[in-house]
């Protein structure tokens, strides 16, 4: 967490991980879905604050129709949170949804610590996470996205959000209250956001120029694709004997990872790309675009699935959502349900039900990978 983008440049110098709340609003049909304030998504929200290096003490939740315009909760649990966060000593709170930049001030007014939302706790990961100097790019321009709607003079967000993850604070670090000085941040932040266009421009040319050269050299793609830890990563390894990073982390892969395989008279190409989670923030999304390209331009997709996910099916619909949002509907899918090895077998079973096609498998035991070698072959030779 060391100079955090939530929590400022010098959270790093805290002796411990530093302490959040949960809050969330639940709507009357929400109790057993997954959507924002559901105990599925309560549950990922504590997971991404982990990948964070956040310690989550509680969590309050209330069950509303829709969130309050002005403090997302309602009153009276507005003086809950507060009086929650700071019997744990809490130094934020977060909000499982996106909040609007007055449900934030007046939040971070009534509670007295940081408040920030799903969104921006994504986005945190996502700099932590990126390695090449595309994704650092492309995740630095979701941030600015998603700050300049948000900046205001003179109170946490400027004092705050300055000098963090991105940028290594070039362009964040203004500071002061003021009209004035709140519009030179604006103006230094889309000038920012012109320069790493233009550099988010030149690299995916020099990434279009890459995928040129293997159609010309008739190498078929496949893609791995798939929710965020569902072991896309290590089925790139025990497929093509790669050592891409494996961590049982929220998106341990920002950065495609591209091996290629040949088998007989077959070679072919295989990426591992940025996984996918609930509520992806379109800022994210937007970004990256041109990374997710990969699973677009390819011959095959690689659905991977957590088959031990006890929520595996709603995974599956929310990728295919994101997969249509950046135009790879149309791209052939073999489903692969990933880490049978600890996935009960009936819940194996009924996936393979609702999925016949799909192809059973562990990355970590090797189990029915000769299978899935054989599957992909045999699917991109009749592409």
């Amino acid at each position: 967490m060391a100079g955090s983008w939530l929590l400022g440049p010098d959270a790093g110098a805290q002796a411990e991980r530093p302490t959040a709340v949960l809050v969330a609003v639940r709507g009357d049909d929400g109790a057993a879905d997954s959507g924002p304030g559901s105990q599925t998504s309560l549950t990922e929200l504590r997971r991404l604050a982990a990948t964070d290096g956040l310690t989550v003490a509680d969590e309050v939740v209330q069950s509303r129709p829709h969130p309050d315009p002005a403090t997302y909760v309602g009153s009276g649990k507005v003086d809950e949170l507060a009086a929650l966060a700071e019997r744990a000593h809490a130094d934020l709170v977060i909000a499982d949804g996106e909040l609007s930049p007055g449900q934030v001030r007046n939040l971070e007014e009534r509670v007295g610590v940081r408040v920030v939302d799903r969104t921006a706790l994504i986005l945190d990961i996502f700099a932590e996470h990126a390695r090449t100097s595309e994704g650092r790019v492309q995740v630095e321009l979701a941030q600015i996205a998603y700050q300049l709607p948000r900046l205001r003079g003179g109170g946490r967000t400027m004092s705050r959000v300055g000098g963090g993850r991105t940028a290594g604070g070039a362009g964040m670090g203004v500071r002061g209250p003021g009209e004035m000085r709140l519009e030179t941040q604006r103006r230094t932040l889309r000038q920012r956001a012109t320069r790493l266009r233009r550099n988010a421009s030149e690299l995916a040319r020099r990434r279009e120029r890459t995928r040129s050269r293997r159609a010309r050299n008739q190498v078929p793609s496949v893609s791995i694709t798939g929710y965020t830890n569902a072991g896309k990563s290590a089925l790139l390894n025990r497929l093509t004997g790669a050592d891409a990073q494996v961590e049982d982390v929220l998106f341990a892969t920002l950065d495609p990872t591209v091996r290629r395989i040949s088998t007989g008279d077959l070679t072919y190409t295989v990426t591992d790309t940025v996984g996918f989670v609930r509520h992806l923030p379109h800022q994210l999304v937007d970004a990256f675009r041109s990374t997710l390209e990969e699973v677009t331009r390819s011959d095959l997709a690689l659905h991977v699935v957590d088959a031990s996910a006890p929520d595996a099916l709603d995974q599956i619909t929310t990728v295919h959502g994101v997969l249509h949002e950046i135009g790879a509907r149309d791209v052939p899918e073999l489903l692969v349900l990933n880490k049978i090895d600890v996935a009960p077998s009936e819940w194996v079973d009924a996936l393979c039900r609702v999925h016949p096609d799909a192809v059973a498998v562990s990355a970590r035991t090797g189990a029915g990978i000769d299978h899935l070698r054989a599957e992909i072959a045999r699917r991109v030779r009749h592409h």
